[in-house]
């Protein structure tokens, strides 16, 4: 992975944030909430956010798929060997909601595979990031930092906890979801705790040790998940579909199969 383009990109999700910061924190600021054609919102901190990091990324000369940006013709992203996968707001209900669980997603994906990750807590200033082969940290980014390479960094490691955590999603807990929830109690997981949290924060539960598994079984996108995906499996984390298959990225179709976040056993 190349440092200089990691620092680049952790450097463009704090500042997103902090532009998406100004939009949550300013009473005057007018959100200017619409509906897309899948009916998610979104809204100016969306786009304000999209804008610093493609302007960021420009840098890197790497192509770049956003959830927010120009969605180029399959026929010419089949070609990219290597893109930056950008969720700019991910979470945009929870952000809507004011309950701060919103985050900022940046991936590089190479060959189909994310490769990287960074997840960047607007909120929080906490920072998680990845990199698949090598290890994954944690951190939290004091307000007016000015070089984030040397801020204090904890390493983190997906593990099994003593009582059997599932984390599910605070927008989208479901039937299957509950199903899964009991197929775990069958297995003889007495007591199970279930943990509700919106946006990539879900990857981040199980990357940091703090969830067993994530069960996701409702639609997501490809800029849903990679950067989640790549700070999961740099902490030693498994993501795949429920056959067993793993998640690829610059697919065709953008939107991923149900899949499973599961801790090391």
């Amino acid at each position: 992975m190349n440092q200089k383009h990691l620092h680049i990109a952790i450097a463009a999700a704090v500042k997103a944030g902090e532009a998406i910061m100004e939009i949550y924190e300013s009473p005057q600021a007018e959100w200017q909430v619409e509906q897309k054609s899948d009916h998610s919102p979104l809204t100016l901190a969306d786009r304000r956010s999209h804008e610093v990091i493609a302007a960021a990324l420009e840098d890197t000369g790497i192509p770049v798929l956003s959830e927010e940006g120009r969605h180029m013709p399959y026929e010419e992203r089949r070609q990219w060997d290597t893109l930056w996968v950008v969720d700019p707001l991910d979470g945009t209900k929870e952000f809507i909601k004011r309950n701060g669980e919103f985050t900022v997603n940046i991936a590089l994906v190479r060959n189909g595979e994310p490769v990287a990750g960074i997840i960047f807590v607007p909120v929080s200033r906490v920072l998680y990031c990845g990199v698949v082969g090598e290890s994954a940290f944690r951190a939290v980014i004091p307000s007016g930092c000015a070089d984030v390479a040397e801020v204090e960094k904890e390493e983190i490691h997906a593990g099994k906890l003593a009582k059997t955590t599932v984390v599910a999603s605070r927008s989208h807990m479901n039937a299957d979801t509950e199903a899964f929830i009991e197929a775990l109690r069958a297995e003889g997981n007495a007591e199970i705790e279930v943990v509700s949290a919106g946006s990539s924060l879900k990857f981040c539960l199980v990357a940091e040790g703090k969830a067993d598994y994530y069960p996701r079984y409702a639609p997501t996108m490809e800029w849903d998940t990679a950067a989640g995906h790549a700070i999961c499996l740099a902490a030693g984390a498994s993501v795949a579909q429920p056959d067993g298959a793993p998640l690829r990225y610059n697919r065709q179709d953008l939107l991923n199969p149900y899949f499973l976040v599961k801790a090391c056993r």
